[in-house]
């Protein structure tokens, strides 16, 4: 069914998260189109989607993050709406206010508040966080997270099991207008460092933890007047870890992918009460460009305490065959250890 009237999106990212929304969208009877640039036609998430635009030349800057051409495409495409993927479009007041002037539904935040907060735009990055669906009656499913780092980004993110305290800024939120999904940092002593809007590497961790899709909350939060309030309200959160899979190829280099990343879907785990997650963004003989982001899978896990979440986790990646691209698993593995031992993971 789909929700909150919204029958079609189109699906503004590209790679592993862009592949979570579309099949999210499937599972929610959500037409989901896809966009992709030239070097990216026959990319994964184009493959899952229902319907693919082309916006434009490899580089980003002409295509993925071209707003005008994203606006365009989603007029073509006959889409009800846009749904931004990552912090650097889903934070663009420029982009939200142009899809609204083109009588289309912004999933996100609306371009006044963007401009108000400054959207950041970015992944981020802080060692602490806090991820939340921000609605009209204030910020629900929040969610502490931790990260360890590696030259500014996070490889794994988990609940951490120290209580967090909200910055007073962050329960402001819903007060200035924020609405849809939020992503926010830290700062060591307390207060807001980071803002950002859209799918961000660690909103697994909220949907681990409290048994949600994060599309579907987007989506509703995308409509005004309609109920926020069912399903999981009342299950206790669990632990959860997210693993960032990325390729260490150097910057610019292209490769090809030869041998399974983390097979995506719902996997059943060794113990009845973890659940596990997995996407990748390319399947055996895609090609890795290096016009993009390096990452090519993400692994999360939730169970009753953030060691067996962490635990589950690494089995995924311990298991891994020979991709035929050089990865960062060797370096995460010893993070998600750390964890599994009970010790919280050592900052980068």
């Amino acid at each position: 069914m789909p929700q909150g009237g919204i029958e079609s999106v189109l699906v503004a990212g590209r790679g592993p998260a862009a592949c979570a929304v579309v099949a999210a969208c499937s599972r929610l009877g959500v037409k989901a189109v896809a966009v992709h640039s030239e070097a990216e036609r026959s990319a994964r998430h184009v493959r899952l989607a229902d319907d693919a635009v082309l916006l434009g030349p490899a580089p980003a800057a002409e295509s993925y993050l071209a707003v005008d051409r994203i606006v365009e495409a989603a007029r073509r495409s006959g889409v009800a709406a846009v749904l931004p993927v990552p912090p650097a479009l889903a934070g663009n007041a420029r982009l939200a206010g142009a899809v609204v002037a083109a009588g289309l539904t912004w999933v996100g935040p609306s371009a006044a508040v963007l401009e108000r907060l400054g959207g950041d735009g970015v992944e981020p990055a802080s060692e602490r966080g806090l991820l939340a669906w921000v609605t009209d009656a204030g910020l629900r499913y929040t969610t502490p997270v931790s990260r360890d780092r590696a030259a500014g980004i996070a490889r794994v993110s988990w609940t951490p099991d120290e209580p967090v305290e909200l910055p007073p800024a962050a329960e402001r939120l819903s007060e200035i207008g924020w609405r849809g999904l939020v992503t926010v940092g830290i700062s060591p002593d307390g207060e807001l460092a980071e803002v950002a809007a859209g799918f961000s590497l660690d909103m697994a961790v909220l949907e681990r933890a409290h048994g949600v899709d994060a599309v579907d909350l987007a989506l509703r939060g995308a409509v005004r007047g309609r109920a926020v309030t069912r399903e999981t309200a009342g299950r206790t959160p669990r632990k959860a870890v997210v693993v960032q899979l990325r390729s260490t190829l150097p910057p610019g280099s292209a490769g090809r992918v030869t041998g399974r990343l983390p097979e995506s879907g719902r996997r059943t785990g060794a113990r009845p009460d973890v659940e596990l997650v997995a996407v990748s963004g390319y399947d055996p003989g895609d090609r890795l460009d290096g016009w993009y982001d390096a990452l090519l899978a993400t692994v999360s896990a939730s169970g009753p305490d953030t060691a067996t979440a962490a635990r589950a986790a690494s089995e995924v990646l311990t298991g891994l065959p020979e991709t035929g691209v050089p990865h960062d698993g060797p370096e995460i593995l010893p993070v998600l250890d750390r964890l599994a031992a009970g010790h919280a993971a050592r900052r980068s």
